[in-house]
């Protein structure tokens, strides 16, 4: 479902809103994969699971179209259970999430009023209906969703205490019905969200009584991946996507997209997984293979987003007009404001690079005409107008090329680049910070160490992100090679820097690589 869209983007933000945005976009991802009902566990955990508590029949196909991203049909399906059994929670959690699916994606806020009043119409119902844990695990996903609503339409400080509520109900879950695997797949994605919030923001959350465990959300996740339930599947793929993000487990989360992707070739969700897994990969080519040959049609619910993921793939190919296509297709369809700001510095390297200098100039311009900076790739976009220090041509080919998983290009390219007294000190160290991207790539590791450590000594209290990133790439190689003194020095290396660009997602990924050390 769209929720994990928002997962996907947002487990690299690293901010507050990210993390209540995030504690709620597991939600309502459809438990099944097919039409069928799921096979029935043949464990001991059996039993604990009533049939009541289960998606009825009509739900569950209901919950197999929101998660191709149909969510007409899903609604249709969903009202129709409803008429005839008024109150179901499986057919409203449908009904609800797909009004919030297309509000999630769009980020259309005209429609923010009308899904915030279906979200209270829903808990109403759902109050009014016999207690089950299919009951109150549903009344926790509105809650959640309720919060995301709130918190990315700028009503913040009622998003916050929706969260607390929903966190307390998902917890008052766990306690009255502790068999239940979907209410502990939700609790182990706020425990793990929470806990990944930097340093900064704790204080926050700790006034909201908000409690966070890195390594007990991991387990409460693995526990619901591993067990036969409605919503084992968006266990799994929670799982898999927190594995890649934070602890490296890239082939993890590519294979079980790809596996998904082939039994539903219909599901426009596998195919944004697959476009966004590889491309995070740093394989554009198989990323633009996932994005052309994705399901289309009235059907499915428009997801611009994905076409400003492929105008970057493109670039990084140096397809410059295609690239520029795809991002006008984003600006032109998309509602929100989140993404703007970098699309126009994406489109300003386009032009830039084929050597369009008007028309660079007019999108560089752009930049600071409209949009947000939650995300941080909008907020490097806004650094680059305001710092007004111009890029170097072969490290941002250099750059891109690495982007796109084109390692040895980027090496060549690297080559031409020759410093001078005269070069500014940030392409001083991005130099040997790309350099070691691109062996890193190539898995020449002796060559990666040598060239992030020479970014790190030369960086001083510079306020960039080339030694903080080269800082936690080290920790990671060391990591991998069962150093730990030596990881966990290099992880408190990257969090020691002041502000750059991408300090909160840094921080919270040198966060819990230090946590699974101990």
């Amino acid at each position: 479902m769209p929720f994990l869209v928002e997962v996907r983007r947002g487990l690299r933000r690293g901010t507050l809103s990210t993390a209540m945005l995030l504690a709620s976009a597991s939600t309502s991802l459809c438990a099944a994969l097919s039409a069928r009902p799921p096979a029935p566990s043949q464990d001991e955990h059996a039993s604990e699971t009533a049939l009541a508590d289960q998606l009825s029949p009509a739900a569950r196909r209901a919950y197999t179209e929101l998660l191709k991203l149909r969510t007409g049909t899903a609604q249709a399906l969903a009202r129709a259970e409803l008429k005839q059994q008024p109150g179901s929670p499986g057919a409203l959690l449908v009904a609800e999430g797909a009004g919030f699916a297309e509000l999630v994606i769009s980020q259309d806020a005209s429609r923010y009023a009308a899904i915030i009043a279906q979200q209270d119409a829903a808990l109403e119902a759902l109050d009014a209906h016999p207690r089950s844990a299919l009951r109150d695990y549903v009344r926790g996903e509105i809650r959640l969703h309720q919060a995301v609503a709130q918190v990315m339409f700028g009503h913040e400080l009622q998003g916050a205490w929706s969260l607390r509520q929903a966190y307390l109900q998902v917890q008052q879950n766990a306690k009255r019905w502790p068999g239940y695997l979907p209410t502990v797949k939700t609790l182990g994605l706020c425990e793990f969200l929470i806990g990944s919030v930097p340093e900064s923001y704790r204080w926050f959350l700790n006034l909201l009584g908000l409690p966070g465990n890195t390594e007990a959300g991991l387990q409460h996740l693995r526990t619901a991946a591993q067990r036969t339930h409605d919503f084992q599947p968006e266990a799994q793929i929670l799982v898999a996507l927190i594995r890649q993000t934070y602890y490296g487990a890239d082939e993890e989360a590519a294979a079980l997209v790809a596996r998904l992707s082939r039994e539903q070739p219909d599901n426009l969700l596998f195919s944004y997984l697959g476009m966004s897994v590889q491309k995070k990969l740093h394989h554009a080519d198989q990323a633009l293979t996932y994005y052309r040959g994705r399901p289309t049609g009235p059907t499915y619910v428009p997801v611009a987003y994905l076409h400003h993921m492929a105008a970057d793939l493109l670039l990084y190919q140096g397809q410059y007009a295609a690239s520029e296509r795809a991002n006008q297709q984003f600006l032109s369809e998309y509602r929100g404001v989140h993404y703007r700001k970098d699309a126009y510095f994406k489109l300003y390297l386009a032009y830039w690079l084929s050597g369009d200098a008007a028309q660079a100039e007019r999108n560089r311009q752009q930049i600071s005409k409209g949009g947000d900076t939650t995300i941080e790739e909008d907020r490097y976009a806004q650094r680059f107008v305001e710092d007004r220090l111009p890029l170097n041509r072969l490290l941002t080919r250099a750059r891109l090329q690495i982007d796109g998983g084109y390692y040895r290009p980027a090496l060549a390219t690297l080559d031409e680049f020759r410093a001078t007294s005269a070069t500014p000190l940030r392409d001083r160290l991005e130099e040997p910070y790309r350099r070691a991207r691109a062996y890193h790539g190539l898995q020449r590791l002796d060559s990666a160490r040598l060239y992030y450590g020479r970014c790190v000594a030369a960086s001083g209290t510079a306020p960039y992100y080339f030694a903080p990133q080269s800082a936690l790439q080290l920790g990671y190689i060391c990591q991998e090679a069962g150093q730990t003194a030596q990881a966990k020095a290099y992880f408190q290396k990257a969090l020691s820097y002041g502000k750059h660009e991408y300090k909160t997602s840094t921080d919270a990924k040198a966060k819990v690589a230090l946590a699974s050390l101990k």
